[in-house]
């Protein structure tokens, strides 16, 4: 009974880890400001999208994920023999523990993107790279909105 409270302990926990992750993880969104982009004077152009492909924008490699998952690992194997075979599991759990959380935390904060090539009104074509969450195909007549850090968006 003891160690069914505990198992259920360390879900608990790893998915309140997840659901923190998963709220930290940055937008990459055309449609989403950050705080410092608010109430800032951006330069916009227009612009005729030439092509759409869709990508993969990588999620966050942050500590938390690899410490969350190497405390877990390690407790659990904690619970595994006694004596000095139990410390060997603490630290092959928390090694284990460790990658797990690491590839997790990418897997969780992982988005699908679009990569969109637009030629500017000026005859400039440029890249830009942003969450798939507006429907955006060739031909599109857009904005390029670009703030004073170089951080640019596509927006229709």
């Amino acid at each position: 009974m003891k160690i069914l409270k505990f198992k259920a302990g360390i879900i608990f926990f790893m998915t309140i880890i997840a659901v923190y992750l998963t709220g930290c993880a940055s937008s990459r969104s055309g449609q989403v400001y950050s705080r410092d982009h608010a109430r800032q004077a951006q330069n916009v152009e227009n612009g005729t999208v030439e092509s759409v492909k869709e990508v993969v924008i990588e999620g966050t490699k942050t500590p938390i994920g690899t410490a969350a998952g190497g405390v877990a690992g390690g407790v659990l194997g904690s619970t595994v023999g006694g004596g000095s075979g139990r410390t060997v599991a603490t630290v092959i759990g928390a090694i284990a523990g460790a990658a797990a959380g690491t590839m997790a935390e990418e897997g969780i904060t992982r988005k699908p993107g679009l990569e969109l090539i637009v030629k500017k009104d000026n005859g400039q074509t440029i890249v830009v790279v942003q969450e798939a969450d507006v429907i955006i195909v060739s031909g599109d007549r857009v904005r390029i909105i670009t703030a004073a850090d170089g951080t640019t968006r596509v927006s229709k």
